[in-house]
């Protein structure tokens, strides 16, 4: 059985020494414990809906007839209170504004990362839904959520009767069964074909500009060998990772507490990222720019949205070795 915090994210009994402005300060690893149950409570029959059908259900006015989802009112206060009726709702509809994106979320959000927050104007619906937002097109980037843009709700295929047992994605990345289908679940979708975006052919210029960058890059790795902060940031982590440049490919492999850089292709890599420019790498590591900024300025791509946490991983490399 799950836990609600999960394993991973309880620190060890462990302490590190800081510098600040020329200071020691000693900082431990503590621990505070709050935890509690919620009902549902009138909001029940929305959430068990999600859970038990994987249905969507809003509520219509029988005088007014405004239908209004998620489920927050059982009264009409525009009809001095008339008692609504509940009703399933189809799962399109569009976009109500353009979603921010999370990149950057709390721990029990982190896996999650990166999101788009936004509302769903479901087709029938006079409000608008609340709801997470992704791409099954690689890495999820300002520019494929807008207002407007035709959604579909899809479901978790493990709910608790939560908010996040729904998700939308773009229409148009799924099939014309996939549109029609009530009730899709999240294993339903392709996640691991993305369109990727293509490099140009290596120059003389581009080809150098990656030589010079696989020199740092080996150099990096052999200082995370004799850095235990470095190491920390690796533990735990596996990773095979095909890096396509204009100047050439190479990869990143990361195992526990390792980095190596291998020139040239990699067999079975668990994901992809793609630049143009093989100078991104020795910005990231001169620290001219890290690798989520680069991702969010489309810049770099990445095949799997999900692998935004090594991302976060490798951004920290440089600061650590900075700092060791």
């Amino acid at each position: 059985m799950k836990k609600v915090i999960p394993p991973e994210l309880i620190p060890d009994v462990d302490y590190e020494i800081l510098e600040v402005g020329g200071e020691r300060f000693l900082q431990t690893n503590e621990a505070m414990f709050t935890f509690y149950k919620r009902t549902k409570g009138e909001q029940s029959p929305f959430f068990l809906a999600l859970k038990e059908r994987k249905v969507i259900l809003g509520a219509r006015c029988p005088k007014c007839q405004i239908v209004r989802v998620p489920l927050f009112e059982l009264y009409c206060p525009e009809c001095e209170f008339e008692t609504m009726e509940s009703i399933e709702l189809p799962d399109t509809g569009v976009m109500n504004s353009t979603p921010p994106i999370t990149y950057f979320a709390h721990s029990l959000f982190q896996h999650q990362v990166p999101f788009g927050r936004g509302r769903v104007l479901l087709k029938g619906a006079d409000t608008a839904l609340p709801i997470h937002v992704y791409t099954t097109k690689g890495i999820l980037t300002p520019r494929i959520f807008k207002k407007g843009t035709e959604v579909k709700v899809v479901f978790r295929d493990e709910r608790m009767g939560m908010p996040t047992d729904i998700f939308a994605v773009p229409l148009s990345e799924l099939s014309g069964k996939q549109q029609k289908k009530r009730g899709l679940q999240e294993s339903e979708l392709d996640w691991t074909s993305p369109e990727e975006p293509s490099v140009p052919k290596p120059t003389p210029e581009t080809t150098k500009t990656l030589k010079q960058a696989l020199t740092k890059l080996s150099e990096l790795a052999g200082k995370v060998a004799t850095s235990e902060r470095a190491q920390k940031d690796l533990k735990g982590w596996k990773r095979s990772i095909q890096v396509k440049t204009g100047g050439g490919p190479f990869g990143i492999l990361i195992d526990d507490q390792k980095l190596s850089i291998q020139d040239g292709s990699i067999e079975a890599p668990d994901f992809v990222m793609v630049c143009k420019d093989p100078g991104l790498f020795e910005d990231w590591m001169d620290f001219r720019e890290s690798l989520t900024n680069a991702i969010i300025a489309e810049k770099l791509w990445i095949s799997l949205n999900s692998e935004f946490t090594t991302v976060f991983k490798l951004d920290r490399l440089p600061r650590s070795l900075k700092r060791t």
